[in-house]
C-alpha cells in the first residue's frame, strides 16, 4: 500500500475546520469521501499535519493518505480534484517512504494573517476589516516580545473535556508588513495552540488601536489573563501558509496572498 503525500489548499468559509466531525462539514471529511469514491476504498489512513479551526484557510495543507490503488499520483490528485467542491483542491500527490508522518515530521508551521485597512466587496471572507487607523509601529514593537519559547496559556482555548497539554510554544518569527490597503502578519513556529495565533492578531491589533499599551505583551505571557480571548480575532483572515519539513527553505518573505490594490 503506497504512501502518498498530499499539499491541499482550501477556502475554510463553509467548513467546520479540517478534522472530520459528526454531523458538521469539515475539509478532512470531504476528501475522505473523495478517496472513497475515487478508490472504492474504506480501508484508508487519511492524516492532516494538523487541524485548522472553522473558517480558517489553508494555502498548502500536507495530509498524508495510506491507500491501495493503482492510480499513479498526479492522476489520484486529478480524480480527487473530480470529485471535491470548487474550494478545495489537491496541489500535489507525491509518493513518500512509509516513515514519513504529516504531522510528526514537521518541523515548523506558517500562519499569515491580512488585515484589511479598507472595506472590500470581493476579499471580504480572507481577511479582517478594521475600521480603525492602526500604529504598524507599536504591533511590530509587541510584536517582538511573542519571540522564543513562551507560555502562552492566556492566548490558547481550552478544549472542553481534554486532557492538560502544555501550553509551551516556539515562536521562531512574526513579522509585520505593510501592504497597500493590508497590514500582514505573518507568525512561525514549532506548533500553535488552538486559536492561539487569532489572539495574538487580536492584541496586536488592540495594541495598534492605542487600546493596549505594547509593553502589555510581557503581563500577558507571565499571569494568566481574559483579555486575549475577548480580543480574539475572526477566522477570515487566517491562512496557514505552509508546512515545513527538514530540508525545506525558510526564508521566503510575508505576501498578501488576496492583495487589494
Amino acid at each position: 500500500m503506497p504512501r502518498f503525500k498530499l499539499t491541499i489548499e482550501y477556502a475554510g468559509t463553509r467548513y467546520s475546520g479540517w478534522q472530520i466531525q459528526k454531523n458538521a462539514r469539515t475539509v478532512q471529511g470531504e476528501i475522505d469521501r473523495a478517496v472513497r469514491t475515487v478508490t472504492g476504498r474504506k480501508d484508508f489512513e487519511l492524516y492532516g499535519s494538523g487541524r485548522t479551526d472553522a473558517g480558517v484557510h489553508a494555502l498548502a495543507q500536507t495530509a498524508h493518505l495510506d491507500v491501495s490503488t493503482s492510480l499513479p499520483p498526479d492522476a489520484l490528485a486529478r480524480r480527487l480534484n473530480d470529485e471535491l467542491p470548487s474550494d478545495i483542491n489537491i496541489l500535489h500527490a507525491d509518493v513518500v517512504p512509509h516513515r514519513f508522518h504529516a504531522r510528526h515530521d514537521a518541523v515548523a508551521r506558517r500562519y499569515v494573517y491580512q488585515i484589511a485597512r479598507r472595506r472590500t466587496a470581493f476579499a471580504k471572507t480572507y481577511v479582517w476589516w478594521v475600521k480603525d487607523p492602526l500604529d504598524v509601529g507599536r504591533m511590530r514593537e509587541a510584536a517582538a516580545a511573542f519571540i522564543g519559547m513562551r507560555d502562552f496559556e492566556s492566548f490558547a482555548e481550552k478544549a472542553p473535556r481534554a486532557e492538560p497539554a502544555s501550553t509551551l510554544v516556539l515562536v521562531e518569527r512574526l513579522d509585520i508588513a505593510d501592504d497597500a490597503d493590508l497590514i500582514l502578519v505573518g507568525i512561525e513556529g514549532s506548533h500553535f495552540l488552538w486559536k492561539m495565533v487569532r489572539r495574538i492578531v487580536g492584541v496586536l491589533v488592540e495594541i495598534g488601536r492605542g487600546g493596549l499599551d505594547a509593553s502589555v505583551v510581557d503581563e500577558l505571557m507571565r499571569d494568566e489573563s481574559a483579555v486575549p480571548a475577548k480580543l480574539t480575532a475572526p477566522p477570515s483572515g487566517l491562512f496557514l501558509e505552509r508546512v515545513f519539513y527538514r530540508n525545506d527553505r525558510r526564508d521566503a518573505p510575508i505576501r498578501a496572498i488576496t492583495p487589494l490594490s
